[in-house]
């Protein structure tokens, strides 16, 4: 049955999904799956995702194939193995408002850092490896639980500063990797119905515009407003995430009552 409101929000986050997956509005796509439980469960919405996600990175990952940090890669994909499988094994214990408040809670320590003196001194220093083994493990963990893997990767990647092609591409590399690696626990754990994947077929369009308008703007816009948006965004996806998450943590059971 057509469902006009449904189809309206299912669209609108498809659509930051998709231009957030192009590199152009940072990790504003982990909105997607908060935006899709108004109108569905979380755990569904997750699993309706990734197909949708999957057919994105081919697109990113085939524009940007020629740019992308290996060296990056290469430290945080071992810890974002490792984080799949703890979200793997905690899938049912673990609620998604817990993972949204926790990834909106570092993510705003993460942009109030960026604004201090200190990290301005300490910009340009090899970033350590041990710490984006950690962010990888998170970004991993919290991709696999509600995709909001985006917060926990940028803490890592932002302060180097890529290029936004070259940042880009790491990105779509990186979460391309990942999200691959979601697809046989997500099956065996029933996520990937035959009702999921006929929304995310219906879905996919939209997600590709997304993309391929997010590829053309990035590529034409400089580098310095390129991490001024994508700081700005990312200071107001916290308050989302912590909003969002502290209503499901502290106040589910006051609403249900």
């Amino acid at each position: 049955m057509f469902d006009p409101y449904f189809v309206a929000v299912a669209s609108i986050a498809v659509l930051l999904v998709g231009l957030s997956k192009s590199g152009l509005l940072g990790s504003l796509g982990v909105v997607g799956v908060p935006l899709l439980t108004l109108v569905m469960p979380a755990r569904e919405a997750a699993g309706m995702m990734l197909p949708v996600l999957l057919a994105m990175d081919c697109i990113a990952v085939y524009a940007y194939r020629k740019g992308f940090s290996w060296n990056i890669l290469k430290v945080m994909l071992p810890g974002a193995a490792i984080g799949t499988i703890i979200g793997w094994v905690l899938w049912s214990f673990v609620s998604d408002a817990a993972v949204l408040l926790f990834v909106g809670i570092v993510t705003l320590l993460f942009v109030l850092d960026a604004m201090l003196p200190l990290r301005k001194k300490l910009e340009g220093l090899p970033p350590s490896t041990p710490w984006g083994v950690f962010w990888g493990g998170f970004s991993g963990f919290t991709s696999f639980v509600s995709h909001t893997g985006g917060p926990p990767f940028q803490i890592y990647v932002l302060p180097q500063r890529l290029a936004p092609a070259l940042y880009s591409g790491t990105t779509a590399v990186f979460f391309g990797i990942v999200n691959t690696a979601k697809l046989i626990p997500y099956f065996f754990l029933g996520q990937l119905s035959v009702h999921n994947l006929e929304l995310s077929a219906a879905l996919i369009p939209i997600g590709i515009i997304g993309v391929l308008l997010g590829i053309y703007l990035v590529r034409r816009i400089s580098a310095k407003y390129f991490y001024q948006i994508a700081y700005v965004l990312v200071f107001f996806l916290a308050l989302k995430l912590i909003w969002d998450g502290a209503q499901g943590v502290f106040f589910a059971g006051t609403l249900a009552g």
